[in-house]
């Protein structure tokens, strides 16, 4: 998401390196540039337009301090306006009343009823509260029974009525089983459809008028790029929502709702979702986003993630078999289970500030794990424990039994090594050659 953006800003504000000092005329040629590198990402015109004439106003008005170039000083003001367009400050989901009723709308398929299991287990995992799902899409085919797979999934409980057609009745009634049974949050699915409608409207206009939720999420495919936008500013007049949620983010989104829709509808997101896995729902936080855009990486909400997906035991284990340098494809196979589940790989490469490029470049998608793993999997224990066993008939064998071949077989063996390495110089602190040495993978996973 937003790729291409973050290329053509890139190359705006390079036409201002090598300059000595802030010009109206070279702060216009770049500005030119970045106003159409953001219509081009779906990005409403007028929006567009105010935010480069207060990019130019702030340049303008601005006294280059002597240790920053020309182009330094644009990037700082361009990063702190993306910022605010995007809502300048992070906001969470308050859960004051008991039960904490949060309703979920949205056009069907936006990934709704996706979302609101991921929000299940975002609020029971992370906020340790006790919560109850309730399915009120009485209409699609199915998504009952989805919800049901999802709950089980993320292991929370799943409130629904067989045989009822009456979502406002569903709704009411599991806010009643909330209260008597002590859930702290009620997350309703309500149904969705194809187009805008009256009869849809009204329905989940009633639903929000009998249950007075605390928060009410609006729900939006970010690849609807304007679209979503329209979209939304429907949904506000009739729920006025708390905020937006952007879903499909990991897609061929050009970034346009994210950086629309707070300066349009005046809501800001509070979500965002990456990828079908539970785990993949992140908090959004308009700075970082905006650190993302400019290539400068995200190293905070990578630490989170690590944080949250690595198993501390696993963590401990694995510095003391570094410490006696005894990394080996049992670990290298541990790992990679671990960077699955942070997300996929060019979302994490994305987190490091100067991988963006890297990870465009690179051949890496999380299909490229099957066959790294078909591989390992296709060797023996002992093999997998001494790596240096693994002469040419052995390869032979490994490579039939993977569906591989020797040489892709022979790059995993030199990627390992390269591992290798990077995992005992972080284990004895060299940052600054584990960065050199995450160049050296350039080479990409052998894609299977």
């Amino acid at each position: 998401m937003l790729e291409r953006l973050s290329e053509k800003i890139e190359q705006s504000v390079h036409k201002l390196r090598g300059r000595n000092k802030i010009t109206e005329i070279n702060v216009a040629e770049a500005l030119k540039d970045i106003r159409r590198a953001l219509v081009d990402a779906d990005v409403n015109f007028k929006t567009a337009k105010n935010f480069v004439a207060k990019v130019k106003d702030k340049a303008m008005g601005e006294n280059v301090i002597t240790s920053l170039k020309p182009d330094q000083v644009i990037v700082k003001i361009v990063r702190d306006e993306l910022a605010h367009l995007m809502g300048s400050e992070t906001v969470n989901l308050d859960f004051k009343q008991k039960p904490s009723v949060v309703l979920i709308a949205g056009l069907q398929g936006s990934g709704k009823t996706t979302f609101t299991s991921k929000l299940a287990l975002h609020v029971s995992k992370k906020q340790n509260k006790k919560v109850l799902l309730a399915a009120c899409d009485v209409y699609r085919p199915a998504a009952i029974d989805q919800l049901k797979v999802m709950g089980q999934k993320v292991g929370v409980d799943v409130y629904t009525e067989e045989g009822n057609q009456n979502p406002i009745d569903i709704a009411n009634n599991a806010k009643k089983k909330a209260k008597e049974e002590n859930y702290q949050v009620l997350i309703i699915d309500t149904a969705g459809r194809l187009a805008i409608d009256t009869q849809m409207m009204n329905e989940v206009q009633s639903i929000h008028q009998s249950l007075k939720p605390e928060s009410t999420l609006f729900v939006v495919d970010a690849m609807t790029g304007q679209d979503a936008v329209n979209t939304a500013k429907v949904f506000n007049d009739y729920l006025d929502f708390t905020g937006v949620v952007l879903t499909k983010m990991d897609g061929d989104a050009r970034g346009g709702a994210a950086l629309s829709i707070k300066e349009t509808v005046g809501k800001p997101i509070l979500f965002v979702s990456n990828g079908e896995k539970p785990e993949n729902l992140d908090v959004f936080h308009p700075s970082r986003m905006a650190d993302r855009i400019l290539g400068m990486g995200d190293m905070v909400s990578f630490v989170e993630r690590a944080q949250e997906q690595f198993d501390e035991k696993v963590a401990k284990r694995m510095n003391k078999r570094l410490a006696k340098n005894q990394f080996d494809f049992e670990d290298f196979l541990e790992n990679i289970h671990q960077m699955k589940k942070m997300g996929s790989m060019k979302d994490i490469m994305g987190m490091i500030p100067g991988m963006n490029k890297v990870s465009q470049s690179m051949d890496v998608d999380d299909d490229a794990f099957k066959g790294i793993e078909a591989i390992i999997y296709s060797m023996t224990p002992y093999e997998r424990r001494n790596p240096n066993a693994l002469n040419v008939s052995r390869k032979a064998r490994i490579a039939k039994g993977s569906g591989t071949n020797v040489d892709e077989v022979n790059k995993l063996l030199k990627q390992y090594e390269q591992m290798r390495k990077m995992m005992k110089m972080i284990n004895k602190g060299g940052m600054k050659q584990f960065g050199s040495l995450l160049g050296g993978l350039k080479g990409g996973m052998p894609k299977i």
